[in-house]
């Protein structure tokens, strides 16, 4: 049995949760992965998967040897990388998915630097919240804000997103200012819910280093982001926003901020991807890039304070999950 190449099979079949998938995949004969896992079993002397009528899972052992199987296989292709290039710049495609409009205001208008920098790597972008599959769908690298769920990959923290409560002067001149969150009682919001389940979003504010969240009522709700905004500049009613998305019309006037003694939580702003991805010379490049672009963006910036109650930058396993189904998600703020 070649060792390493049943590491390869065994890596595919939890990847994507099929033996008949892995085989396609590896363009192998149709009965060769089963035999590969059942001869790799009988040699580690342990169940590496369970099998049922329905799925794949992992057993606690093939759990453990996944997580080195993908070390090793990463460094292997690592070494073989470095060899092959001969110090060269990095090239290749690059699948990368992010939230629309952080794409669309902070990455796309400095995707030249990233091209000058970095000829050799094609670029393919995807603009969406939705949960992807980095597997199945052939995606390198995801760009998510939120807290992160259920996921067998790795997340590096790259920026932090910081919304902000906003309303037009004009709102403000014929309902007044709030001077605190229990004054929102007595205003109205343009609401926001989300696309998936229907839900509206409530304000959410740190109050005593508790966050507390408070529903409005409002008589339009909208489940679009620039929408959302120019609901808030039209008058229509106070909005809680990204700060990267409501800073220029700030800075106009044609918002204003209000409650900033409280502020919503700060949330990360991650890039994630597979294991044996995080080698990967486009795909290292390209989050260290989008890291240092975050770093200097004016509409990615806040108050120190808010730096230091967020997670501390660094690359680290998200919950690992014996499900063979491979997905990423975050919570839902509005970008």
């Amino acid at each position: 049995m070649d060792r390493l190449y049943a590491m390869k099979v065994f890596t595919k079949v939890v990847e994507t949760g099929s033996f008949t998938r892995a085989v396609q995949l590896l363009d192998l004969p149709p009965a060769s992965a089963t035999r590969i896992i059942q001869q790799l079993e009988a040699h580690l002397k342990v169940r590496l998967l369970q099998r049922t009528t329905r799925r794949l899972n992992l057993t606690a052992e093939g759990a453990a040897y996944y997580e080195l199987c993908l070390r090793i296989l990463a460094d292997i292709e690592e070494a073989e990388n470095s060899l092959a290039h001969g110090g060269r710049a990095p090239r290749g495609k690059l699948r990368v998915d992010m939230p629309g409009l952080l794409g669309r205001m902070i990455v796309v208008p400095k995707l030249h630097e990233f091209h000058a920098l970095y000829p050799g790597i094609d670029l393919m972008l995807g603009f969406g919240d939705r949960p992807v599959d980095l597997i199945q769908e052939g995606v390198d690298c995801v760009i998510r804000i939120g807290t992160l769920r259920d996921s067998s990959l790795l997340a590096r923290r790259i920026g932090v997103y910081q919304g902000v409560t906003v309303a037009s002067q004009d709102y403000l001149d014929r309902y007044g200012v709030p001077a605190t969150p229990e004054d929102l009682e007595r205003h109205v919001a343009a609401n926001y819910f989300w696309g998936r389940t229907g839900r509206i979003m409530e304000l959410t504010f740190e109050v005593d280093g508790h966050p507390v969240e408070v529903r409005m009522k409002g008589w339009i709700a909208v489940n679009d982001a620039v929408a959302y905004v120019d609901s808030g500049v039209e008058g229509i009613g106070i909005i809680q926003a990204a700060r990267f998305m409501v800073l220029p019309h700030m800075k106009s006037g044609k918002l204003v901020e209000i409650l900033s003694q409280w502020k919503p939580l700060p949330m990360p702003i991650s890039a994630v991807y597979p294991h044996n991805r995080h080698l990967s010379p486009p795909v290292r490049v390209f989050v260290d890039w989008v890291a240092n672009l975050f770093s200097e963006c004016e509409l990615l910036s806040d108050q120190a304070d808010s730096e230091a109650r967020c997670p501390p930058s660094n690359l680290c396993n998200a919950d690992v999950s014996n499900s063979l189904t491979s997905a990423t998600g975050a919570a839902e703020p509005i970008a």
